[in-house]
């Protein structure tokens, strides 16, 4: 039982380090690639939202490295020194991506609303799920085992999952909101565009990952329960 946990987590920590390791090295590797439109993060980022209608939206630098991300309660649009700065592939495909967030929160887009929503449970569910669960099994010292504390812990668990799998199509339609308006804007070439669409695409497969290891985690958490359900 125990071993299982263990093998599943390790197997899935390998396999997302494995997806780090390609992004960070198709970031960098597109990072020394010029763009030529010679337009830097930030000015690609506010010309998007210009593009779409958006005046609202601030772009403003953060620190750390793919630290980029959209702040729908601030209406903010942070972009790493590198992205911000950048007049390269990968500057460009993340300020238009981070973009595509803001777009999308203009437009109410149906998933990330309802990702939005799920935020405030999920904070509280990754936080005690695995403690409940470990109470529940009864291994680690964490108690002596109970049906009822470990289903209270898979239910949490449960949640994280959810907002995992909802995460998928808000991220992946960033994306192509992102792609179709480089390619619409001319913003990029034919080769640019390559590059910029699998920059993203490994950018992606970040978040599948988290969302499989999630499944296959409350699936056998799941078959725990039904096995001593049986016993």
């Amino acid at each position: 039982m125990t071993i299982g946990i263990i093998a599943i987590s390790l197997l899935f920590m390998l396999i997302g380090m494995m997806v780090q390791f390609q992004l960070k090295s198709k970031f960098t590797e597109y990072g020394k690639v010029a763009t030529s439109s010679g337009l830097s993060g930030k000015e690609i980022a506010e010309k998007m939202l210009r593009d779409n209608g958006i005046y609202d939206v601030q772009v403003i630098s953060v620190d750390g490295f793919l630290s980029d991300h959209y702040d729908p309660v601030k209406k903010t649009v942070n972009l790493s020194a590198d992205v911000f700065e950048g007049r390269n592939i990968s500057a460009a495909a993340v300020a238009a991506h981070e973009c595509g967030h803001a777009v999308q929160h203009a437009t109410a887009y149906s998933m990330l609303m309802l990702r939005s929503k799920l935020v405030p449970v999920t904070q509280i569910s990754t936080t005690l799920s695995q403690w409940i669960i470990l109470a529940g099994l009864g291994v680690m010292g964490f108690g002596g085992g109970s049906q009822t504390i470990l289903l209270i812990g898979i239910l949490l668990f449960a949640v994280t999952t959810l907002f995992t799998i909802v995460t998928l199509p808000v991220e992946f339609d960033a994306s192509a909101r992102a792609l179709k308006w480089l390619e619409g804007t001319n913003l990029t070439t034919s080769v640019e565009h390559d590059k910029a669409k699998d920059a993203l695409k490994w950018a992606a497969l970040t978040y599948l990952v988290a969302a499989v290891s999630s499944v296959a985690m409350l699936a056998y958490y799941i078959m725990i329960y039904s096995g001593r359900n049986r016993d």
